[in-house]
């Protein structure tokens, strides 16, 4: 039977795929699935990150997820132990740890940089804690500073957690991900770096290093820091009294395909951050244009350099100007915006942590296969901090890659702040 061609719609979005992923994709698929001279895609993926970001090692993954879980075994998080994540962050920072076999402690966030407190770590810290796990808000660098000085202090592991932050660097120009002891990338579909799915991990550690990979690598013995290799000797791999696996792992290979668009994502990767930071400069510009000071974006201190993931504020209409922001955001779309995004809902407020919480379920219709965490947020909870800035937050889009698109967001935002402006003038006359 002939299969039908398939027909694919170019959309706005194509322009972060228009370097060498089809060559390369098909260089994959051309080899069978064998490495090319240059090696297999995932090694020529993991050199190229690693050199970019100045690591020794670069572990390539399926997600950004299952690099969390990597990275959290590596370190020797277990059973008993505890891990602190800022409140405001993704589900699967809190998944992660249980999937490690700890407990999430939720850390509050700070009110301008809407980044993970370091004076809130220091109160959540207990002789349980194990490590502490950052997440790079928006493309924006945590206060790596204080945050590493409380690690060294309690000897505990540090992990970043930057699947919104490519090339965000802090004060002291450090890139995110290379401060502590491992950094998580995401490459998932949303992402500066995307191949649909995957992650990758870099180090400087050795040891970690052959950790994470053996973990995701399904735990075969010859598994190094530098590679996944796990055939040395052929002829050794298939001899019957042969032992191949040394340690415990998942499958968390990514497969050669995905590496060969990673590898053209990274080739390209400056050029992909800086169209993020050209839009995000022109929301900003929309906002001091029209001195708007009910949209008040996410802090940058001098030095930093600030990735944008998306272009994050904390909406202050429903106070100032009596708009709600589903009313500020309808307006927004009705001018030809391109949306914008909720905040998650705090990691510990999510359905599943109360139902694991309460009864140690996974599944709403199942039985209680977690009852080791039930109770873990009892009397655990306090972050006033994030409670209030999450239903406040608004997360523009900062995908548009051609200046004409930028352009009408920019247009489109300056259009909805003077329309209220006009209406509170007004309003006060009356």
């Amino acid at each position: 039977m002939k299969a039908k061609k398939q027909t694919f719609v170019r959309t706005s979005n194509s322009w972060r795929f228009s370097g060498n992923e089809l060559d390369y994709v098909r260089g994959v698929l051309t080899s069978g699935f064998g490495s090319s001279t240059m090696g297999t895609m995932n090694q020529q993926l993991e050199e190229a990150f690693a050199k970019r970001f100045g690591m020794k090692y670069a572990i390539t993954s399926t997600s950004g997820t299952s690099t969390l879980h990597q990275a959290l075994i590596a370190f020797g998080v277990g059973q008993g132990d505890e891990v602190i994540v800022p409140a405001l962050t993704v589900a699967m920072c809190g998944f992660a740890v249980f999937h490690a076999g700890a407990v999430p402690v939720f850390a509050d966030v700070d009110p301008g940089t809407f980044l993970i407190s370091s004076k809130d770590i220091e109160k959540k810290i207990t002789k349980k804690t194990k490590a502490i796990m950052v997440v790079h808000l928006y493309g924006q660098v945590c206060d790596m500073d204080a945050i590493m000085r409380i690690a060294r202090k309690h000897k505990l592991y540090v992990l970043e957690d930057c699947a919104q932050c490519f090339l965000g660097t802090d004060h002291r120009g450090r890139l995110g991900g290379t401060i502590a002891d491992v950094g998580s990338f995401s490459f998932e579909n949303s992402k500066h770096v995307a191949t649909g799915e995957g992650g990758i991990l870099v180090t400087n550690n050795t040891e970690l290093a052959v950790r994470m990979r053996k973990f995701g690598g399904i735990g075969f013995k010859n598994i190094q820091a530098e590679n996944a290799r796990i055939r040395k000797d052929k002829n050794l791999f298939q001899d019957p009294k042969y032992l191949r696996h040394d340690s415990l792992g998942f499958n968390y290979r990514m497969p050669e395909v995905v590496a060969a668009v990673g590898l053209a994502q990274v080739e390209r990767i400056n050029y992909l951050v800086a169209q993020r930071r050209r839009i995000a400069a022109k929301y900003l510009k929309a906002i001091r244009d029209t001195k708007c000071t009910w949209l008040v974006p996410q802090k940058v201190s001098s030095g930093e350099i600030n990735s944008y993931f998306t272009f994050g504020v904390r909406y202050e209409g429903e106070k100032e100007i009596g708009v709600s922001w589903y009313d500020f955001r309808k307006k927004f779309i009705e001018y030809g915006g391109d949306g914008i995004y909720a905040a998650w809902a705090l990691v510990y407020n999510e359905p599943v942590m109360k139902m694991i919480n309460t009864d140690g379920r996974c599944f709403p219709d199942g039985s209680a296969q977690l009852k080791q965490f039930q109770g873990f947020l009892n009397g655990r909870i306090a972050c006033p901090v994030a409670e209030s800035l999450q239903p406040k937050l608004m997360q523009f889009t900062c995908n548009q890659g051609i200046e004409k698109d930028m352009n009408v967001q920019m247009k489109a935002l300056k259009q909805a702040i003077s329309f209220f402006e006009k209406q509170k003038m007004k309003s006060k006359k009356t």
